[in-house]
């Protein structure tokens, strides 16, 4: 099963706390700059993905500056759940200033969500969840990637978490379904964490606005409370490209 915490070993995270950030090759996709780097030197080094905060782009309804820190932000809802979707992340200074620091999942290079759909039923069933309450609005096929022994990772979600809802996926597949029991106890125990005073609450609100954190919460104590994967709304719902 794909699922798990994702904290590499304790002198991994060092090395990305801490390492130098070099070697920087700006990516060609996207509309923010991102970067394909290295930290550490030598036979100690990780390769990651560093997304500055001065290199996002102006959206007219995401506050400027914050795309980085819903990056971090997904990867602790990932682990928070304990579904192990998202890639290490940790946010700090480099060569461009603050931003996030991902490691790089080493992926299969044809492998997408519509190649996985079948293989990887379950695990795309919690990635369906996952962009449910994270409010994701680009979950485009390349996103979902294929990692060693087979895993299911996912990455870019910088537009996440708005307070209005703006789910745009490829992942439409289990629309009006039951929700799998699994899914929605480790939702339910995730609620319920946010019920009261605690570490992920507090980091929540510390990165959100007041009215992201209330959306958020709503969606999912919603889905909890009604455990069907919902149908694409009126809006738009398929991100584009799709790729």
């Amino acid at each position: 099963m794909d699922t798990g915490v994702t904290m590499p070993p304790p002198e991994v995270v060092q090395l990305m706390t801490e390492g130098d950030i070099h070697d920087c090759q700006v990516t060609p996709q996207g509309s923010n700059y991102t970067y394909f780097a290295c930290v550490g030197s030598g036979v100690s080094q990780v390769r990651v993905v560093y997304k500055p905060c001065k290199g996002e782009a102006p959206l007219w309804d995401f506050p400027g500056g914050t795309l980085y820190l819903r990056e971090y932000l997904a990867y602790r809802l990932s682990e928070a759940l304990g579904w192990g979707l998202v890639p290490y992340t940790i946010v700090r200074d480099g060569p461009f200033g603050v931003g996030s620091v991902q490691m790089l999942v080493d992926a299969h290079p044809q492998a997408n969500y519509f190649t996985m759909r079948e293989s990887h039923r379950e695990a795309l069933q919690r990635l369906c969840a996952y962009d449910v309450i994270a409010n994701n609005a680009d979950r485009k096929a390349s996103h979902c990637l294929l990692g060693p022994e087979g895993r299911l990772w996912a990455i870019d979600h910088g537009i996440t978490f708005h307070w209005e809802y703006k789910l745009r996926t490829v992942i439409w597949d289990f629309a009006g379904e039951a929700v799998p029991h699994d899914i929605v106890r480790d939702m339910a125990r995730l609620a319920e964490r946010l019920a009261s005073s605690g570490s992920f609450r507090d980091e929540v609100a510390g990165l959100l606005s007041r009215q992201e954190v209330d959306a958020f919460r709503r969606r999912l104590e919603g889905l909890v409370e009604h455990p069907v994967f919902p149908y694409p709304g009126p809006r738009r719902s398929v991100p584009w490209p799709v790729f």
